[in-house]
């Protein structure tokens, strides 16, 4: 089910003035009553059907169901108690508002016209904290909005932007004291962890050296360090909140070099603290795995390969099971020989006229290998394309072709490569006695590697396009390839 709010305050994670959403905040409890019962109240429905969902990671779920009867009254109820976190209660139209849950019995009551204004709850102590936030935070949303439409307006003039920002800032540290004050106040209250959760580092002035020089990296290495400092990992109720897939995101992608080692890196630090809970080292390790098999940025099955060897091959990944395990193994065994910048594996298979060739016998700077099949409508595409790269090159550059042939009519192969001249090197498989597949992963056709002068691996599955701009930068410089 897709959903979209209705009325909905944006909910900023990273910056000052947070802008939350319709939460209902319950403390937490240690001893959970069996089973659930929340009773909502929705003035504006009747004689319909509402669900109840919840967050998990970037995605959400549906929980339950209920029934609205003519007067606007249903219950979420059942005879197991719910995880904690952030729920949704969802609107016929598919619109919805979100309610924090933790204790497990209590009555909401909303209206269809205004979520926020009109919210009420009963039966805990944080739901009239909930209201007081709720009404605070939208007055302040709406100074907000005015302070950006007088920047907007005064953007020529100086001295009104810097009052104006100085109004800004004031907003916001009423906002933050308002939040320090709640934590402060309640600090058992799942509100402060939430808050606590989504708070940054205080980074101090970069230290100066002997010579009064500032380290310009020093508040990045020190925000990076300290950025999970205020994250309970043990709190598997945070997964079935926004905030903690926004901080992976945000440690990951905007504070880790898009390389796999950095990557690798970033991800076992996250993986390690998670242990403190198993069912968030659960959704850790799942979730990157599933992540990085599936993505589609060149090298990063590297990624991958380390994960799936140390949590689920090496039986940390306690819910693995024998077949998920064989099949992992089994996708490891491919792709772990053709990891970029390892050495190609070595094939040996005769040309046309039954002259045993190796790939490691061309000697040259750049060597495409390419899988192909004549039959295939892909290749009819691609390989005429590579053949007039290669032709525009070959006198300019060190470069060949080892193109192998996965088609087992002989003649067939022989006849594309006489009518297309493919003037390269043309060998095949014919005694199936290489394993290339396995070697190089192929499914599927064509494939294109890049190797380079030591036979490495420094592209893979490219087309010819990408060939092509790919040699071009090391060519000029702009890459340069690992020593």
């Amino acid at each position: 089910m897709k959903l979209k709010l209705m009325k909905k305050m944006s909910f900023p994670v990273w910056t000052g003035l947070c802008l939350m959403l319709a939460f209902v905040f319950v403390f937490s409890s240690d001893v959970r009553p069996a089973g659930h019962e929340i009773k909502v109240h929705i003035n504006g429905l009747k004689d319909t059907i509402c669900y109840l969902g919840y967050h998990f990671g970037e995605k959400q779920f549906i929980k339950d169901t209920t029934r609205i009867n003519k007067d606007g009254w249903g219950t979420f109820s059942g005879k197991d108690s719910l995880p904690g976190g952030i729920y949704l209660v969802i609107m016929p139209s598919k619109t919805y508002f979100e309610i924090l849950v933790d204790e497990q019995k209590f009555t909401i009551e909303s209206d269809t016209i205004d979520f926020i204004s009109n919210f009420k709850c009963s039966g805990t102590q944080e739901n009239k904290l909930f209201s007081e936030h709720q009404k605070f935070i939208v007055e302040k949303s709406k100074q907000s909005s005015s302070l950006k439409n007088r920047l907007d307006a005064n953007k020529d003039n100086k001295d009104s932007t810097k009052a104006i920002r100085g109004e800004v800032t004031a907003l916001d540290k009423e906002v933050k004291a308002y939040r320090i004050k709640m934590m402060n106040d309640y600090p058992k209250s799942f509100m402060a962890k939430i808050f606590k959760t989504m708070s940054e580092p205080e980074v101090p002035e970069p230290p100066k050296d002997e010579k009064g020089n500032i380290d310009s990296t020093f508040q990045f290495r020190y925000f990076k360090l300290h950025f999970w400092d205020n994250v309970d990992f043990s709190d598997a109720r945070m997964l079935r909140t926004p905030i903690f897939e926004g901080k992976v995101k945000m440690y990951t992608t905007q504070l880790t070099a898009q390389i796999p080692d950095s990557l690798i890196a970033s991800l076992d630090t996250i993986i390690e603290k998670a242990k403190a809970n198993k069912e968030v080292f659960k959704y850790c390790v799942a979730t990157f795995t599933n992540t990085y098999e599936n993505s589609k940025i060149m090298g990063f099955d590297k990624i991958f390969v380390h994960l799936a060897e140390k949590y689920y091959l090496s039986d940390l990944a306690y819910w693995a099971d024998s077949t998920l395990k064989a099949k992992i193994h089994e996708r490891v065994e491919k792709i772990k020989p053709n990891i970029l910048f390892t050495p190609a594996h070595d094939l040996a298979m005769p040309d046309t006229a039954f002259v045993m060739h190796t790939l490691y016998g061309l000697k040259t700077k750049y060597t495409v290998l390419v899988f192909w099949d004549p039959t295939c409508s892909h290749c009819k595409i691609e390989i005429p394309k590579l053949l007039h790269y290669y032709d525009s090159v070959k006198t300019k550059i060190s470069i060949e072709v080892f193109a192998v042939g996965i088609e087992s009519d002989m003649e067939v192969w022989k006849k594309y490569i006489r009518d297309n001249k493919l003037d390269w090197l043309n060998v095949s498989d014919l005694y199936n006695q290489t394993n290339f597949r396995n070697y190089y992963d192929i499914y599927s056709t064509p494939v294109i590697y890049l190797l380079d002068d030591r036979k490495r691996i420094i592209a893979k599955r490219l087309d010819t396009e990408k060939v092509s701009g790919f040699i071009s930068d090391l060519e000029s410089g702009k890459f340069k390839l690992p020593k």
